[in-house]
């Protein structure tokens, strides 16, 4: 059985981009309760470093961005984890570890702990700094 194929990115859509973060804070009230306090201090930590931020919900991920640069960050929450993917990960000083081929790399983060890094503060900040998804 041939293995299929994953869709390029560029084949999808883009979000459409809001200036108000309520679609968000919507989606984040709406996460498992275990992971809430993650994605809690994720969002913050998203807002507080990165200013102009533009939001938006789709396919029941979370997505930031700026105008210049794209979709920037992305946020998912499953079961045990919240994934938190960066569009230009690739292209970070030291990129985050998960990811394929494209320029995009992601962590998994299954505790307040986790989430609360400098490392992941670093990733954050580096964010905003290289182009994303447009």
């Amino acid at each position: 059985m041939a293995k299929m194929q994953r869709k390029p990115l560029s084949t999808r859509k883009p979000p459409v981009p809001s200036e108000d973060s309520a679609e968000v804070d919507d989606w984040a009230s709406q996460v498992m309760p275990g992971l809430q306090p993650i994605v809690a201090s994720l969002d913050r930590q998203i807002r507080d470093a990165i200013p102009g931020l533009q939001f938006a919900v789709k396919w029941k991920k979370a997505y930031y961005g700026l105008p210049d640069q794209g979709w920037i960050i992305e946020m998912v929450a499953y079961d045990v984890s919240v994934n938190m993917v960066f569009f230009g990960g690739a292209d970070f000083d030291s990129p985050p570890p998960l990811g394929d081929t494209d320029r995009s790399r992601y962590i998994k983060i299954r505790s307040l702990e986790e989430a609360e890094t400098a490392e992941v503060s670093a990733w954050i900040e580096a964010s905003a700094k290289v182009p994303g998804w447009e």
